[in-house]
C-alpha cells in the first residue's frame, strides 16, 4: 500500500510542478479489495489545464488562442484571431496589405503588438501579423482592455502578445504552400541544442510572395465602343508583394547565472507594388514601397530566491524608400494616360526615403512576499527616430524628429482561498518627450501650432479581480485608466498615403470589464466551455483614420470624446477530442459624443456611430478528425468555418440622404479545410478553399478583398 500511494503521491506533486488546476484531477475509477496492508489503484486519470487556459481563467479579460490545431494549414496569425471573440481583422486587400485590428471596439494603433512580450516593431515596420512564420508561434494572447504591465505598453484598446514555442527539444519544422493568385509561401524554423552543453542554437527563415493579381468586381473603366465609364470586372495589375524574415538566436537555458540567456540577430526585407490609396477609385500603376530593417537584441532571465528578473535590449536599423515618379493616371483595365504630377498626390516625381531606428529596453522585477502577494516593477525605454529625405524632390526639407517613451509600471497581485480569489492592482507613469524637425505642409500636419520640443507625463491606473465560485462559474472584473501616445505613423506619416499630424494628443480612457465563464465536463467524453464579457470605454481625444476622396490620403485626428459600450460570447463542445463546435458573437457601439463643433455650432454627428467600422459580426466553426484511418496514429481533419458581418456605414450616418448613403454590405464567408498527418504527425497536407461561394468581400472604405481562392501546404516536422 506505501508503494501505491507513494505513487500516487508523486503523480500529484508532479502535476502540481506542471501547473495543473487541482480541480481537474480525477480520482481513481475503482479500488480493487487486497490484503489489510496493500492497496492497488485500477486506474489513476489525471487533467492539467494548459497555460493558454489558465490565462483566459485570470484576472482580465484575454483570450489565448493555441496555434497548434492550426499550424499545418495555409493560414496566418491575422486569420486564426479574426475568428476569435470580439476580435475582427480589417484588410485593403490581397497578401501584404495594410490592416486594422479591432478589439471590442478599439481599433488600429489603439492595439499593441508583442512577440514574447517585447514590442513586435523591433523585428522591424515590416513584419506583421500576416508574415510572422506560423511555425514558431505556441499561442497567441489577445488582452481586451486592460493590459497587464509586464507588457510595459501605452496600450488603450488591447494587445496581441505572440508566444512561441519553447521546447527543450532539437527539431526541424518546414514548410511550403501555394495558393491562388500566384501566392507561394515557405518556412523553415529549428533548434538545436549542442550536444553535452546547454547552448542552443535556433534559426528561422521565411518567405512569402503573391502576385495579388485577384479580380476586383464592378470597377469603372472607360469603354471606347460606348463612349462612356461602365462598370465591369477586371484583375488587379500592379500589387506585387515579397517578404524575407530572418533570425538566428543562440544561448543558454538554466545554468547557475542566468535560468535564459540569448542573443539574437535579424533581418527583415519587404517590396510592395502600391495599387490603390485608400479608395479604391484611385488606381496606381507604377508606384512602389520598400523597407529592409537589421535587428540586434538580448534577452536575460534569471530568479534569485524569491526575486525574478528580466531585461531585454533591442536596437532596429529600419529603413523605408517610397517611390513615385511617374507621372501618371491609371485605369482599372490597365491603361494610363499622361498627368501633370505624380500618382500618390499628384506633386512632383519623389523617392522619399525613411530611416527609423528603434532603441528598447525593458526591465522587470518580481518579488515573491510570499505564496499569496507578489509585487512587480516594470520599465520600458521606447526611443523612435524619424530621419527623412527625398532623392529626387530638390525642394523637400529633410527632417529628423525623435519620438522618446518611458513606461513605468508598478504591481501588486494577490491571491486567497487555494487561488480561487486573484486580484491584481497597478499603476503606470507614461512620459513622451518629442523633438519634431519637419515643418513643410504646415496647413496640413499642423508642425506651426506645436512645441517642437515637449516632454509630458500622464498617469494611469487599474485593478483586476477574479473569483472561481466552481469549475462551472466564475466571475471576472477590471478596470483601468489608460493612456494611449501617439504611434509615429499617426503623429509623423508614412511618407506614402498617410500625412503627418504633429498636433495630435495622446488618449485617455476609462476601461471596464465585467465577464463570467466556466466548464462543463459531462464524462471523459465531453467538454463544454463557455465565456461572455461586456464592456465599457470612455475615450477623450479618440485618434480616427480620416480618408480625403479627392487625393485618396489618409491622416489621423482626434476625436473630442467616443464612448464605446458592447459585448462578445463564445461557446466551444469537443467530443472525444475528435470534434470540434465553436460559436462566437460580439457587438460593439461606438459613438460621438461631441455635441458642439469649434466654431460652437452643433455637431450634427453627435451620439452618431463612429463610421467603417463592423459593430456586429460571428463565427461558427466546426471540424471533425478521423484516426487511425490509413496507418496507426495518423490523422485526417475536415473543417469548416462561417463568418457574418453586419452591413456598416461608410461615412458619418448623418450626412446625406438615406438611399444614397455609401456603405459596407453584409457579407457571409464560408471556408473549408482538410488535413492529413501521417507517420506521427511527421508529414502534413492540407488542403482549402477561402470564400467557397465567393462572396464579395469588403473591409475598410470599399477596398475589395480576394473573392474564392484556393491553398495547398505540405509540412515536414523531424525530432
Amino acid at each position: 500500500m506505501k508503494h501505491c500511494l507513494f505513487s500516487l503521491l508523486l503523480s500529484l506533486s508532479f502535476l502540481q510542478m506542471q501547473g495543473a488546476d487541482p480541480s481537474y484531477i480525477q480520482q481513481a475509477d475503482t479500488v480493487t479489495d487486497f490484503p489489510d496492508d496493500a492497496y492497488a489503484l485500477d486506474e489513476v486519470k489525471i487533467y492539467g489545464k494548459s497555460s493558454a487556459k489558465k490565462l483566459e481563467e485570470g484576472a482580465f479579460a484575454v483570450n489565448a488562442v493555441e496555434i497548434t490545431p492550426n499550424v499545418n494549414r495555409s493560414v496566418t496569425l491575422n486569420d486564426i484571431v479574426d475568428r476569435t471573440a470580439g476580435v475582427k481583422v480589417r484588410r485593403e486587400g490581397g497578401m501584404g496589405s495594410e490592416f486594422d485590428l479591432t478589439i471590442n471596439g478599439m481599433t488600429g494603433n489603439s492595439i499593441r503588438y508583442f512577440i514574447d512580450g517585447v514590442p513586435l516593431e523591433t523585428k522591424g515596420t515590416g513584419l506583421t501579423l500576416d508574415n510572422v512564420p506560423i511555425n514558431i508561434v505556441d499561442r497567441v494572447e489577445l488582452y481586451k482592455g486592460v493590459v497587464p504591465s509586464y507588457l510595459s505598453s501605452d496600450a488603450l484598446g488591447g494587445a496581441v502578445n505572440i508566444v512561441t514555442k519553447k521546447s527543450r527539444r532539437n527539431f526541424l519544422d518546414a514548410s511550403y504552400g501555394i495558393a491562388s493568385f500566384h501566392t507561394h509561401t515557405g518556412d523553415i524554423t529549428g533548434q538545436y541544442y549542442i550536444p553535452g552543453t546547454s547552448i542552443a542554437v535556433r534559426p528561422t527563415i521565411s518567405v512569402n510572395y503573391s502576385k495579388n493579381d485577384y479580380m476586383m468586381k464592378g470597377v469603372e473603366v472607360w469603354s471606347e465602343d460606348e463612349d462612356r465609364y461602365v462598370y465591369t470586372n477586371k484583375k488587379r495589375f500592379h500589387d506585387d508583394y515579397f517578404s524575407l524574415f530572418a533570425q538566428l538566436e543562440a544561448g543558454v537555458n538554466n545554468t547557475r547565472l542566468a535560468d535564459m540567456f540569448f542573443v539574437g540577430i535579424s533581418y527583415n526585407k519587404l517590396d510592395k507594388d502600391i495599387q490603390t490609396g485608400a479608395m479604391q477609385n484611385k488606381v496606381y500603376g507604377e508606384a512602389t514601397r520598400n523597407s529592409h530593417s537589421f535587428n540586434i537584441s538580448a534577452r536575460y532571465a534569471k530568479k534569485w530566491g524569491p526575486v525574478s528578473t528580466r531585461f531585454n535590449l533591442s536596437h532596429t536599423w529600419d529603413h523605408s524608400e517610397t517611390v513615385d515618379t511617374a507621372f501618371r493616371k491609371y485605369s482599372w483595365d490597365g491603361t494610363w494616360m499622361p498627368s501633370s504630377g505624380n500618382e500618390l498626390n499628384n506633386k512632383g516625381k519623389t523617392i522619399r526615403v525613411y530611416k527609423r531606428p528603434l532603441t528598447i529596453f525593458n526591465a522587470s522585477a518580481d518579488y515573491q512576499i510570499n505564496e499569496y502577494h507578489t509585487l512587480a516593477l516594470n520599465y520600458m525605454l521606447n526611443r523612435r527616430g524619424n530621419e527623412r529625405f527625398d532623392r529626387a524632390d530638390s525642394f523637400f526639407d529633410p527632417s529628423n524628429d525623435i519620438v522618446i517613451k518611458h513606461i513605468i509600471s508598478l504591481t501588486y497581485s494577490q491571491s486567497f482561498f487555494d487561488q480561487r480569489w486573484q486580484n491584481s492592482y497597478f499603476v503606470k507613469d507614461y512620459i513622451n518627450s518629442l523633438s519634431i524637425g519637419q515643418t513643410d505642409d504646415f496647413t496640413i500636419t499642423g508642425s506651426d501650432k506645436i512645441d517642437k520640443k515637449s516632454s509630458k507625463s500622464y498617469w494611469g491606473a487599474g485593478v483586476g479581480t477574479r473569483y472561481m465560485i466552481w469549475e462551472m462559474l466564475a466571475v471576472k472584473g477590471s478596470f483601468e485608466h489608460s493612456v494611449r501616445l501617439p504611434l509615429s505613423r499617426e503623429l509623423l506619416g508614412n511618407g506614402t498615403t498617410v500625412y503627418a499630424n504633429l498636433a495630435l494628443s495622446p488618449e485617455t480612457s476609462n476601461n471596464c470589464n465585467l465577464g463570467l465563464f466556466g466548464t462543463w465536463m459531462a464524462n471523459d467524453d465531453n467538454q463544454l466551455n463557455y465565456e461572455a464579457n461586456g464592456f465599457i470605454r470612455h475615450v477623450l481625444n479618440y485618434i480616427r483614420a480620416t480618408v480625403s476622396e479627392r487625393e485618396g490620403m489618409m491622416q489621423y485626428v482626434n476625436e473630442p470624446a467616443i464612448d464605446i459600450k458592447g459585448f462578445d460570447f463564445q461557446v466551444s463542445y469537443w467530443w472525444r477530442r475528435q470534434l470540434q463546435i465553436s460559436v462566437n458573437g460580439s457587438y460593439n457601439d461606438a459613438r460621438n459624443l461631441r455635441k458642439y463643433k469649434t466654431d460652437g455650432n452643433p455637431s450634427a454627428t453627435y451620439k452618431n456611430r463612429v463610421p467603417n467600422r463592423p459593430w456586429i459580426f460571428g463565427n461558427v466553426e466546426a471540424s471533425y478528425t478521423f484516426n487511425s484511418l490509413i496507418e496507426k496514429e495518423d490523422r485526417l481533419r475536415i473543417g469548416a468555418a462561417y463568418q457574418y458581418i453586419h452591413w456598416y456605414f461608410l461615412n458619418w450616418e448623418a450626412f446625406g440622404a438615406l438611399s444614397s448613403k455609401a456603405r459596407i454590405p453584409t457579407q457571409n464567408i464560408t471556408d473549408i479545410s482538410i488535413t492529413y498527418s501521417w507517420k506521427k504527425d511527421k508529414f502534413n497536407l492540407s488542403l482549402e478553399c477561402n470564400n467557397i461561394f465567393d462572396r464579395l468581400a469588403y473591409d475598410n472604405y470599399m477596398l475589395q478583398k480576394p473573392g474564392r481562392s484556393f491553398a495547398a501546404k505540405f509540412r515536414i516536422f523531424i525530432n
